[in-house]
C-alpha cells in the first residue's frame, strides 16, 4: 500500500534528516505546539515501528523511552523496545517493571487499511481505545497522552472517553499528514486517576 505515495518531499526530507519515516514531523509539530513531553519524562510509544516517533522522543527526553509494537523494532540508541500486544496484561506489568513511573504515552498506531472507510475508521477507534486503556493503567497523575484516530461516526465517543480521564483534551491536524487523510491527533494532558479520586462510597 505504501508505495502508492511514492517518495514525496516529506519522505525524502525524513531520509535526509535520519528519521525512519515522515511521521516524525507529526510528533515534532505536536511537541512544538503542546509541549507534551518534558526533558525528564519516561515515555512509552505504542505501535512504535519503524521507530521515527521514538527517535523524536529520544531527542526530547533524557528519561526512559520504551517502544512497543507487534513487530520487532530495529535498535535505536538509548531506547528500550518490546514486541507484544498492548492489550496483554503481562506486557503492562513488564512496562511497570522497566520504567516505574510513566509520564507520557504516545500512539501513532493505525490499522492496515482495507480501503473500506467505515471499517478502517472503526478499527482505528478500537486501537485508540486500547491505547487509552493502556495509558489509564500506567500513567502517573498529571501525565499526558497523544493518540491518532481517524475521524468518523465513532470519533466523538473516543473523545468523550478520553475527556473522562484528562483535564485538557484537544484535537490537532498535522501539516505532515498526507493530503486528504482522515487522521487526526488527540492531545490529552493532565491525567486524573478517577479510581484514586473517587474515594470510599
Amino acid at each position: 500500500m505504501g508505495s502508492q505515495w511514492g517518495k514525496d518531499s516529506a519522505y525524502l526530507r525524513a531520509m535526509r534528516e535520519g528519521y525512519r519515516s515522515r511521521a516524525a514531523y507529526k510528533l515534532i509539530e505536536i511537541q512544538n505546539r503542546y509541549h507534551v513531553i518534558r526533558e525528564t519524562d519516561n515515555v512509552v510509544d505504542l505501535g512504535a515501528a519503524p521507530g521515527s516517533w521514538l527517535q523524536v522522543i529520544r531527542g526530547i527526553s533524557k528519561g526512559k523511552v520504551l517502544g512497543i509494537d507487534l513487530s520487532q523494532i530495529a535498535p535505536i540508541e538509548g531506547v528500550l523496545t518490546m514486541a507484544g500486544d498492548i492489550s496483554d496484561r503481562q506486557i503492562r506489568s513488564e512496562v511497570r517493571a522497566l520504567l516505574g513511573i510513566v509520564n507520557v504515552v504516545t500512539s501513532d498506531a493505525a490499522p492496515k487499511l482495507s480501503g473500506h472507510k467505515s471499517y478502517d475508521q472503526a478499527r482505528s477507534i478500537a486501537l485508540g481505545e486500547e491505547a487509552l486503556s493502556f495509558a489509564t493503567d500506567l500513567l502517573k497523575p498529571g501525565g499526558n497522552f497523544v493518540v491518532k484516530a481517524f475521524q468518523g461516526e465513532d470519533f466523538n465517543q473516543l473523545i468523550q472517553k478520553i475527556r473522562d480521564h484528562f483535564l485538557s483534551v484537544r484535537t490537532f491536524r498535522s501539516t505532515a499528514s498526507r493530503k486528504g487523510s482522515a487522521e487526526i491527533y488527540i492531545i490529552a494532558r493532565n491525567f486524573v486517576n478517577i479510581h484514586e479520586t473517587e474515594g470510599p462510597v
